[in-house]
């Protein structure tokens, strides 16, 4: 991929990497090493255009998942290439805002529970798009995006009933990303409202996609007993 982008190694090196990001733990070891290897043979190699964290970011995910043809979106290569809080577009163009610096008091817990991230980002992602596309063949111009919470009801109809929790998910959560845009943009966010944003997320991971685990979901539970706004 490197090689694409005029960046061709002429010597090698040895290296070693450490680290301690909890491996598996779907906290985006796997692209956050990729970041890492990508920025590095650029550093050491050269381009044919200025090495940016934007460039970074979009070789990690044209790496990572164009070129395996993985499920997955760009929000991980984006978010630890260029840093901060942000909020990207997930369309074709991946541009992004940077909508602050950093949460205070936020805390990664590990699990130990190893599962098919990629298996199960695939199937899911497969049924969502699924649902989209009946809508979008009986009703001219429909566009998730922009779509209201009192409409879900009107579009329901048009799906498989097999693949309506996917239609409904794939809905909410886009409601649940632009309320914390919104708040994101105000000075001082409220952050009681931010987890409660996370709360109602994963709500719809656990009641109807059903792809967490019932160890994460006993941690939240006493995460929210213990006072934390959310999880």
């Amino acid at each position: 991929m490197l090689r694409r982008y005029g960046c061709v190694p002429n010597k090698g090196y040895d290296v070693i990497i450490k680290g301690d990001l909890p491996i598996n733990a779907g906290v985006s070891s796997s692209s956050a090493l990729i970041i890492a290897w990508v920025r590095f043979l650029l550093e050491a190699f050269g381009a044919a255009e200025k090495i940016t964290p934007e460039l970074v970011s979009k070789i990690a995910y044209e790496a990572e998942v164009i070129e395996h043809g993985e499920p997955g979106g760009l929000m991980d290569q984006y978010s630890i290439g260029i840093g901060n809080i942000l909020f990207i577009n997930t369309g074709v163009d991946a541009s992004y805002t940077c909508i602050g610096n950093q949460i205070e008091g936020l805390i990664v817990g590990e699990s130990g529970v190893k599962k098919d991230t990629v298996g199960t980002l695939g199937d899911r992602k497969e049924k969502a798009l699924k649902a989209i596309e009946y809508v979008q063949a009986k009703r001219d111009g429909f566009d998730i995006a922009i779509i209201r919470k009192d409409e879900y009801k009107k579009y329901e109809e048009d799906i498989p009933e097999e693949l309506k929790p996917y239609f409904f998910a794939a809905v909410e959560n886009h409601l649940i990303t632009q309320n914390a845009l919104s708040e994101f943009k105000n000075e001082k966010p409220d952050m009681v409202l931010l987890g409660t944003l996370m709360n109602q997320h994963h709500h719809i991971l656990k009641n109807i996609l059903k792809i967490t685990v019932p160890v994460i979901d006993k941690m939240i539970d006493a995460a929210i007993a213990s006072g934390a706004y959310g999880a």
